[in-house]
């Protein structure tokens, strides 16, 4: 069995989080049994789970290696970033760029316990962890490590991966619309929103098991996810399933069915 020692405080142990039970079925460490059940009862359901999880966290790695070389983005705000599984954000980016800045924003007790892999910065550059949640942007956006870290007279890349699903109407729009407020004209969003347009009976049960574990979800279809990025530029390919999104080698032989998350790249105006 594998738990986390010691155990952050503030730590529920009693209920399942999404962090964790992201964790399990990509075969992390960070998690307790009630995680590995829902997140076991969720396979059931839909055996393509694993590939989908995966699939949403290749394509943080191609969005923030593209805004940091094809559009020069020396700075981002990652909103939701779970549990620190190499490579992290700032590793794709500083590869890149060794000067670039990163500012992570969670508030789950275990990821705040493992921040420390997040702070690995290289020399040139720098990385924060904000302990905070995405329904209070403003304690996101009034913190003294966005403010140190972010300079809002540059471009930043906002990277909204894998959390969206998570984010209830009619919150939703004003709470991503709040976090790009402050940001400059041609800074960037990249955001994966989960869908049930390509395999709707099996991503419909796991989307009951998770309102059975107190996590309901909202699943988009592509017109509404593509309506989250109205009044900016989106950047080539538009809304795609997140294989699709700029596929690299790793992508091939990935099914469509497998996949429950459209992806995009907007630059705001």
């Amino acid at each position: 069995m594998n738990t986390p020692d010691p155990r952050p405080s503030g730590l529920v142990t009693s209920r399942a989080h999404s962090a964790r039970v992201y964790d399990y079925i990509l075969g992390g460490k960070d998690h307790y049994p009630v995680d590995a059940e829902a997140g076991e009862a969720m396979r059931r359901h839909w055996p393509a789970l694993p590939v989908h999880m995966r699939e949403n966290r290749r394509f943080m790695h191609r969005a923030g290696r593209y805004l940091a070389e094809e559009h020069g983005v020396r700075q981002f705000l990652d909103i939701g970033t779970g549990l620190p599984t190499s490579p992290n954000l700032h590793e794709v980016v500083q590869e890149v760029a060794p000067e670039s800045h990163v500012v992570y924003v969670d508030n789950d007790p275990i990821v705040l316990a493992h921040a420390r892999a997040l702070l690995r910065s290289t020399p040139e550059g720098a990385t924060a962890y904000v302990d905070a949640d995405m329904h209070d942007p403003d304690a996101i956006l009034d913190s003294p490590e966005f403010r140190d870290l972010i300079d809002l007279d540059k471009p930043v890349g906002l990277m909204i991966i894998g959390i969206m699903h998570f984010i209830l109407p009619p919150e939703d729009r004003r709470l991503v619309a709040r976090l790009l407020e402050p940001l400059p004209s041609g800074s960037y969003l990249a955001m994966t929103i989960g869908t049930a347009d390509f395999a709707p009976e099996e991503v419909g049960r796991v989307a009951e098991e998770y309102r059975q574990q107190s996590m309901p979800m909202a699943l988009r279809d592509l017109a509404t996810a593509t309506s989250f990025f109205d009044g900016m530029d989106l950047l080539d390919p538009g809304v795609t399933q997140v294989h699709t999104w700029r596929p690299g080698p790793e992508q091939e032989g990935v099914e469509g069915r497998d996949i429950a998350m459209y992806g995009a790249v907007a630059r705001k105006r």
